[in-house]
């Protein structure tokens, strides 16, 4: 059986808590990390990711300088990353864009609508 982890990124517990709920009752196992810096350690030690979700605030390492990080490094896996963001600006979004990010979810979101954004990115 393929893998179907996804990684999820935010330092807002509650928030960590609903993807999870969500992606779980899809079908989907899941891997919290609460900034950037947890987020890669957990890409390390999980090379079968196949999406991460990511929030853009966080503090040691934000959504964009994560994004930037993993898109840059070749000896890590390259999962496409959905930013997770109650921030919909037009800017933001063209900067997760050109970190590396394959698509967006404002805050707050209807849980049908994150489950297929996620199943797009996997394919």
């Amino acid at each position: 059986m393929t893998s179907n982890k996804i990684l999820i990124v935010d330092d807002a517990k509650t928030i960590r808590q609903q993807v999870n709920f969500t992606l779980v009752k899809a079908g989907f196992e899941v891997i919290e990390a609460v900034d950037g810096v947890d987020g890669i350690a957990k890409l390390k030690e999980n090379k079968d990711i196949k999406a991460i979700i990511s929030d853009i605030n966080m503090p040691n390492m934000d959504g964009f300088q994560m994004v930037a990080s993993i898109k840059g490094d070749s000896s890590l896996a390259q999962p496409p990353i959905l930013i997770l963001t109650t921030e919909g600006a037009n800017d933001m979004i063209l900067k997760a864009k050109q970190a590396g990010a394959s698509g967006w979810i404002v805050k707050p979101f209807k849980p049908e609508i994150l489950v297929e954004a996620v199943k797009k990115l996997i394919g």
